[in-house]
């Protein structure tokens, strides 16, 4: 699909502009993640860049782990939900486009504060249940941290969510092994989470979060699997820091930002696909 692989791609580039222009934010799990959100707005999410908060009829998305706004902001300017020259204003001040997602500036595209961890799943699945008692058939989508997985919330959400039978809901993990202190394993063993999941009621699908044929595929399987009495849990593996060679894998690109000379190497690995803002 080179289509939506160039727009992953311009995805990317804007992710590093965005962090270098400020000199914060977390460039890290945002290029990670950049394949899944082209994929999940430009093909499998029914939405429209004419918000509305409720989303009836719509597909909705909760984005969990809000750090990693800029891939989000980036996805949205470039699906119609507002000017794509607005991102040249992330994290400044009188910005709608704050570091972590909020809502008193109703930037479109947003529903939840998202600048606590742990706390995106519950609202997913409160949306999911809203859905299924006005006769809604959208369907709703969550992304998660394995690192945010941590948080005590996500575990009491994780159990209620079978045992309600929310079978309108896919939530994603973003399984990069990596979180601000380090490797997830050093920092808190989570160990299977895939099992982790099926154990508490959930069916899991795993999928390669940078291979967009594999995360296409996967989320129109996902969206098969829902409706059948249980929520779906999809295990994301992706790299940390995707697309940029001195960023992979390395958990101290959770949250800095690139000097001059480290974007100008960046964006020369991104070449720019769909112009830049």
């Amino acid at each position: 699909m080179p289509e939506l692989k160039d727009i992953a791609t311009q995805i990317r580039r804007d992710i590093v502009r965005m962090v270098h222009g400020c000199q914060s934010g977390h460039p890290g799990a945002s290029l990670g993640c950049a394949d899944f959100f082209t994929a999940l707005y430009f093909d499998i999410l029914k939405h429209d860049p004419d918000f509305n908060m409720d989303g009836t009829g719509e597909d909705l998305f909760f984005l969990s782990n809000g750090h990693i706004s800029p891939v989000w902001y980036a996805t949205l300017a470039r699906s119609g939900y507002f000017p794509l020259d607005e991102l040249q204003t992330f994290r400044k001040i009188n910005s709608r486009l704050q570091g972590h997602p909020a809502t008193h500036e109703h930037l479109p595209g947003i529903r939840i504060a998202s600048g606590s961890l742990g706390q995106g799943l519950s609202v997913a699945i409160g949306a999911a249940i809203a859905k299924k008692l006005n006769n809604d058939k959208g369907l709703v989508f969550s992304l998660h941290g394995d690192g945010e997985l941590n948080e005590g919330q996500n575990w009491e959400a994780i159990m209620f969510a079978p045992h309600h039978k929310v079978d309108n809901l896919i939530a994603t993990v973003d399984w990069n092994g990596q979180q601000i202190d380090g490797p997830t394993q050093k920092v808190l063993d989570m160990g299977d989470l895939g099992k982790k999941f099926e154990d508490f009621g959930w069916t899991v699908i795993s999928m390669n979060g940078n291979d967009m044929d594999d995360v296409i595929a996967i989320l129109n399987k996902a969206k098969q699997l829902t409706g059948k009495g249980k929520p779906v849990a999809i295990m994301m593996h992706t790299v940390m820091g995707k697309g940029v060679d001195f960023m992979e894998g390395d958990h101290e690109w959770h949250g800095i930002a690139p000097n001059d000379e480290q974007l100008k190497k960046a964006l020369e690995q991104l070449p720019e696909t769909l112009g830049d803002y």
